[in-house]
């Protein structure tokens, strides 16, 4: 496994396993496989509901905790300093760990300056290793950094070979933020598993476009979190760090990108209507 160090010191392993959308009640099972397959870094969020089963796999483990990189988020409803205070101990309850090696604010809505002096102070306490956000603009990135004086170590944003976060990525590498991809595989839009550029450079290395996407993202300095149920697949995901690609193979993947997201513009005006309905 690569790993990338972050702004503050802490390692975090290049290559994670996603729980987005895993029900609860396999969340366990998935995670226990992706431990015994060699993943180290588990990415899990309030918002999806099974904190309790990574714990609960994690917990199980022989591993040793200091060998484990494991990621949740503050949803936007327990966004506001108390409030995200207490959602910090719940879920290091709910993960039955004493700290977690990363924290996000999950979405740039609600007041999430206040969450961040949460956070801040769950770090200084020992309960969170790395602080950052998630779907957060270059703008609000660098509006949080300059006000708060504490640059995030990540922002986990949609990036795949249809939505590459160019910009975004740029200001990234600027201010020192880790870029991290949520939905590496476009959640198969775009018949992504089957597109025609992935699998043709695929297979000059035997690998599938799967594979072949990954390693973009990787080589471009990028963070992944796959997500998948099947053990096989668990397998095949983390099988991308015994190749490179070419700068024409780079280059080629590169005009796969349309600049626009597949799911959700978090810029868009109606974005911000949607989770204020969400809240009301």
């Amino acid at each position: 496994m690569d790993y990338v160090t972050l702004n503050n010191g802490v390692k975090m392993p290049k290559l994670g396993f996603g729980v987005y959308q895993t029900p609860p009640e396999d969340t366990e099972r998935a995670v226990r496989e992706a431990l015994e397959v060699g993943y180290r870094h588990i990415d899990t969020a309030q918002l999806y509901r099974n904190e309790e089963g990574v714990g609960s796999a994690v917990a199980q483990s022989s591993l040793d905790r200091s060998e484990l990189f494991i990621t949740s988020k503050v949803w936007f409803y327990n966004e506001g300093y108390e409030a995200a205070k207490a959602s910090i101990d719940e879920s290091l309850k709910k993960l039955k760990t004493e700290y977690l090696d990363l924290m996000l604010i999950h979405q740039p809505f609600g007041d999430y300056y206040s969450t961040y002096r949460a956070l801040q102070e769950a770090r200084e306490a020992g309960k969170i290793r790395a602080i950052g956000v998630s779907n957060f603009s270059a703008n609000r990135m660098i509006d949080l950094a300059h006000f708060t004086g504490i640059v995030p170590a990540v922002n986990q944003v949609e990036t795949h070979v249809f939505f590459q976060q160019q910009e975004n990525h740029e200001y990234m590498k600027k201010l020192g933020v880790q870029h991290e991809s949520w939905g590496p595989f476009a959640e198969g839009e775009n018949n992504f598993f089957t597109n025609e550029t992935l699998t043709k450079i695929g297979e000059k290395y035997g690998k599938t476009a799967a594979q072949v996407g990954l390693r973009y993202l990787l080589q471009c300095d990028i963070v992944v979190i796959p997500k998948t149920v099947h053990k096989e697949r668990m397998e095949q995901n983390i099988d991308v760090f015994d190749f490179e690609l070419t700068q024409g193979d780079m280059d080629s993947i590169a005009t796969l990108d349309t600049g626009k997201s597949l799911f959700m513009d978090h810029f868009a005006a109606e974005t911000a209507e949607r989770f204020i309905d969400f809240a009301l």
